[in-house]
């Protein structure tokens, strides 16, 4: 049984930094990709950033450039390191593993960004 746990939301001004972490229970972890979403309250959820289990990076175009997701293998934990934070970037923030056919998701993190 997968378990997803998000930390490090929290509240901050525009221009400032969060790093969300995301701590997996999955044993084989690193075999697998993982992603970051956001939902802003009335929008759907979208993608963030992805990281495959070879290391490879997508980002959504909107924090490009900004935004850097990295994993640690040894610590079943994904990161994502957000520089720049506009108030834009307002929402819940998830973690997400896709394994096989089903997807886990944890409970999110609140990222406020507001002077």
């Amino acid at each position: 049984q997968v378990q997803l746990v998000e930390s490090g939301g929290g509240l901050v001004q525009p221009g400032g930094s969060l790093r969300l972490s995301c701590a997996a229970s999955e044993s084989v972890f690193g075999l697998y990709a993982m992603g970051w979403y956001r939902q802003a309250p009335g929008k759907q959820r979208e993608l963030v950033a992805t990281v495959t289990s070879t290391l490879s990076t997508t980002y959504a175009d909107s924090v490009k450039g900004r935004f850097t997701i990295s994993r640690d293998n040894a610590k079943n934990t994904v990161y994502l390191q957000m520089n720049s934070l506009k108030p834009e970037d307002t929402a819940n923030y998830y973690c997400n593993i896709r394994i096989g056919v089903i997807n886990y998701w944890g409970k999110g993190t609140l990222v406020t960004v507001s002077s």
